[in-house]
């Protein structure tokens, strides 16, 4: 059948959203999204809608999806590129996953050449599952599962506030505008030795901080103690938080600096963090962790409350 394609504009994120929340659970992948955050995703910086995305539609319903991105840094001298879509679960078996890969494939190899000319690229998709449609598709095409990630949670009611370790008494602040930028370079530095990661630019870092759904009264950093520190590398640690469900606050991004590791920084962050949803009402905090994590992140999170409640499988191809 001959659908109809075309790049995602302001007036379809409603649909969009609609699709986006069927996928979320059919596929149980928990990513729901409201047509605000999607409308956010079509301006963000050096986002192209109109190449950098494709839909599918079946008269006035959207059926199928896909948006590419390619990352600003590199990651050991390669260029990165991530492919996210999905497919109607009712229109699946058709071949249009394979359409829209073709077409995100084919911007995600120009993309990087315009970015970055002569640098060797990869591109990634996210496999809701292992074994799962999505990244079966990825594997049919060449794809070869690299990373698996975990995304854990702590259910609220009846959450029991662990004790610090010895060094776990840090003092947390509330995130504000002024520490934007220390917080970002304190990133940067943090997963520097996590895989897969670049570093966030400025104005990427700017897209994140004013999302609608970002949170900063569930922010936290720790600050230096060093005295007069320079203000845009004072942070030692910190932790972000967003909602894109009622009731369910995301621990976005958790990091410590190199020089301040070891000192129970990440720990004492989420214990404030957590304590202060659970006061508020929420009903549950949720991440997503590298499996492989260099930092032991994953042993921290269950020291603190968080249990595992599902797999993701990164897949990567050479473009």
């Amino acid at each position: 059948m001959d659908w109809e394609k075309r790049h995602i504009t302001a007036e379809d994120v409603r649909a969009w959203s609609v699709l986006t929340n069927i996928l979320a659970a059919h596929d149980d992948t928990d990513e729901t999204y409201e047509p605000e955050d999607l409308a956010e995703e079509l301006v963000e910086t050096g986002v192209d809608p109109v190449r950098d995305t494709v839909a599918v539609w079946d008269g006035e319903t959207m059926v199928g999806f896909a948006q590419v991105r390619v990352n600003d840094g590199l990651r050991d001298g390669v260029a990165k590129a991530s492919i996210g879509g999905g497919v109607h679960p009712d229109y699946r078996g058709r071949g249009l996953g394979r359409e829209l890969m073709d077409a995100m494939e084919q911007r995600a190899r120009a993309v990087a050449a315009e970015k970055h000319p002569g640098v060797p690229a990869l591109v990634e998709v996210w496999g809701n599952a292992p074994g799962s449609g999505g990244a079966r598709l990825a594997q049919a095409r060449g794809y070869d599962p690299v990373r698996y990630f975990r995304d854990m949670r702590v259910d609220l009611d009846g959450w029991k506030e662990p004790r610090p370790g010895p060094d776990g008494t840090a003092e947390t602040v509330p995130f504000a505008e002024r520490h934007a930028e220390a917080v970002r370079r304190a990133h940067n530095e943090a997963f520097a030795d996590h895989w897969g990661s670049t570093p966030r630019s400025e104005l990427k870092w700017a897209d994140m901080l004013k999302a609608r759904s970002f949170r900063p009264a569930y922010s936290r950093v720790v600050l230096s103690p060093e005295p007069g520190a320079d203000p845009e590398d004072a942070v030692d640690a910190y932790l972000l938080s967003g909602e894109w469900a009622a009731g369910e606050l995301y621990v976005m991004l958790v990091g410590t600096r190199r020089r301040a590791r070891g000192r129970g920084h990440a720990a004492r962050l989420l214990v404030d963090v957590i304590r202060d949803a659970r006061d508020a009402g929420y009903k549950m905090v949720d991440l997503g962790v590298d499996s492989e994590s260099p930092t032991g992140a994953v042993g921290l999170y269950e020291r603190v409350g968080f249990r595992g409640i599902r797999t993701h499988v990164v897949l990567s191809h050479a473009l």
